[in-house]
């Protein structure tokens, strides 16, 4: 009896599609485009201007091994930063702060299935659009069960409100570290810039989530019956766990956190802070709120080392999606990519355009769940290809942002999902027969916006 399929590991991945990419430097024509600087001096493809170069230059497998170690040197900052992030959020975590302001959040409107909805849904978005919040959230599964459970709900309301609110806030985000940031600093786009359009969007996407939730849970208060896990017997679907309180330590410890995310938007836009500066203020952060929150320095160390390690499979990641944009540079075919997927987007125009680059990063999420990963992946093609369909930039990082966090809801790749159905005791297929409607709808909604965003000239 042959084995099922599985997906292969994330690396393995992306080493094969390293494999396919020095193929394609082989036999596909190398060429290039023109290159000029635009107003603010950031070096741009000039449309029309592809030529096939006239020598042909021949990489040797041997590049399939060098080019890691050089993509992980050339992607130091972004990959010291996600540590130093990594880091300080498990220090925050530590402290309590974290779980004890959704635990408060939630008992505040606990009592009324309809605010639970709406406004579990937009803390658990607000989390990832800000902090990138994901695996923290998986604690809170049988939190958010037991109160649904309470409610006359069930256990699928509960991963509902979770699991959209956190897809839609990757979807949306203002200032997640592991992707927009990063996506930003790949598109040479100043860190966080068009957050006013993103926040803009965060209402009616997190609407449309919770509408979706509430219709479902008010089906399944009417008759439980109907629920989709009525006949699942699970004792994690009825235990009441207890979370922190949000005492005053915990409470200056929030504050502190909050400074530092105001002190961020003030230094990026003020003074232009990069990584290094944003990196800073999160170290700082982590030792502050640590001394607030009762950690030893020693406690702080450990946990701040605990949390860079969990992002250590994640540098990794960003070094091999690196490499595979090495590779077709050096084999000077990345332009040739580019120039071949303008073709097709250029005879349907810059709104189509945009709607086609959501459609193929969504595909990409199914083989690079990490959002990282992705992002050095794609934008390397993506943002040169948005100069020739002449859409900005910040678009093509928009349809990054959708295609990667909208996504993170129904993939069975994104191991935050798996893992929180896990805690939870949620088969996936009955998570995808709830989710699957919602997917198509938060898809039609972002490309309604990504044509609005041609259409504004979102930069």
């Amino acid at each position: 009896m042959s084995k099922r399929f599985h997906v292969p590991h994330t690396l393995v991945l992306l080493f094969l599609i390293m494999i396919l990419a020095l193929a394609a430097t082989w036999v596909l024509p190398q060429g290039s485009f023109q290159m000029a600087p635009n107003e603010q001096g950031r070096m741009m493809v000039v449309p029309g201007s592809y030529s096939v170069h006239a020598e042909r230059v021949w990489l040797s497998p041997a590049v399939l091994f060098t080019a890691v170690p050089r993509a992980l040197a050339d992607a130091q900052a972004i990959i010291f930063f996600l540590l130093i992030v990594g880091g300080a959020i498990a220090v925050l975590r530590a402290t309590g702060m974290i779980d004890a302001v959704l635990g408060w959040l939630l008992r505040r409107i606990g009592h009324n299935p309809a605010l639970l909805i709406v406004f579990g849904t937009a803390a658990f978005a607000a989390g990832s659009a800000t902090f990138g919040v994901s695996t923290e959230y998986i604690p809170f599964a049988v939190v958010l069960i037991s109160l649904c459970v309470a409610m006359r709900l069930d256990a699928m309301t509960a991963m509902g409100i979770m699991i959209c609110g956190y897809g839609v806030g990757y979807g949306v985000a203002w200032m997640n570290p592991y992707t927009v940031i990063v996506a930003q600093g790949i598109a040479e786009l100043p860190p966080t810039s068009g957050w006013g359009y993103r926040l803009a969007l965060f209402v009616p996407f997190v609407a449309v989530a919770a509408h979706h939730v509430w219709r479902y849970s008010r089906r399944v208060a009417a008759d439980p019956s109907a629920s989709l896990v009525a006949d699942l017997d699970d004792p994690r679907h009825s235990a009441l766990p207890e979370y922190p309180s949000l005492d005053r330590r915990r409470l200056a410890v929030a504050l502190v956190t909050l400074a530092g995310l105001v002190a961020m938007v003030y230094g990026i836009s003020q003074h232009g802070w990069y990584l290094n500066q944003l990196g800073a203020v999160w170290l700082a952060v982590a030792v502050i709120a640590g001394l607030i929150g009762g950690l030893s320095l020693d406690e702080m160390a450990k946990r701040f080392t605990n949390g860079a390690i969990e992002l250590a499979a994640v540098a990794l990641l960003v070094g091999f999606a690196r490499s595979i944009a090495l590779i077709l540079e050096d084999g000077q075919v990345l332009h040739t990519i580019v120039h071949g997927a303008s073709i097709p987007l250029g005879w349907v125009g810059a709104e189509l355009s945009a709607v086609g680059m959501l459609l193929m990063q969504t595909l990409m999420n199914f083989f690079i769940p990490s959002g990282s990963g992705q992002a050095f992946a794609t934008m390397p093609i993506m943002a040169p290809l948005a100069d020739v369909v002449g859409i900005e930039r910040q678009v093509a990082v928009l349809a990054f942002q959708f295609g990667d966090g909208l996504s993170n809801i129904i993939l069975p790749t994104n191991i935050v999902l798996m893992a929180i159905l896990g805690a939870a005791g949620i088969p996936f297929d009955r998570w995808f027969r709830f989710v699957w409607p919602l997917m198509l709808k938060l898809l039609v909604l972002a490309a309604a916006a990504l044509v609005v965003a041609v259409w504004i000239g979102y930069s």
